[in-house]
């Protein structure tokens, strides 16, 4: 496998960067596959909210955790559920976490999506290794699986 990956530390550009990107979607100014996540703290009880890029195949569609066991994956994990917000459409999501097999062709894909390229130097993998290596990023990088959604207009 490749070089040891990055250990993801959100600093204050990153902060502003997701606050704007945030905003964005939430008045529905971003690709189709950008999106306002939203748990619910689970020590705090508080909602939480951080963009993320949702991946959607033939499989299902997929919440991914590029920057590892990160708030929002803490979260989601003692919930199941959360919201995810796109301009005008709130959706309420559960989720089940998937295991390496499951993710493995999932974390491929999207770290082979140009507009998430950012997040290569945090895999071990690169892109156009082969998917077994992507097995063994799974514990790193979780994966979620949406398994029932509700959506509004809001």
């Amino acid at each position: 496998m490749g070089n040891e990956p990055k250990v993801f530390r959100a600093g204050r550009l990153r902060h502003t960067f997701d606050a704007l990107v945030e905003r964005l979607a939430k008045y529905g100014c971003v690709t189709s596959d950008v999106w306002v996540l939203t748990t619910r703290g689970r020590t705090s009880g508080l909602l939480r909210s951080t963009p993320i890029n949702l991946l959607e195949n033939e499989q299902g569609r997929f919440l991914v955790a590029p920057y590892g066991e990160v708030g929002w994956v803490r979260n989601i994990r003692k919930d199941g559920f959360a919201t995810l917000r796109q301009g005008g459409w709130l959706e309420l999501v559960s989720v089940v976490e998937v295991g390496p097999d499951r993710a493995a062709p999932v974390l491929k894909e999207y770290l082979q999506h140009p507009r998430v390229a950012v997040v290569g130097p945090y895999f071990q993998a690169a892109p156009d290794s082969p998917v077994e290596w992507f097995r063994d990023e799974a514990h790193r990088h979780p994966v979620f699986e949406i398994v029932r959604s509700t959506t509004v207009r809001i």
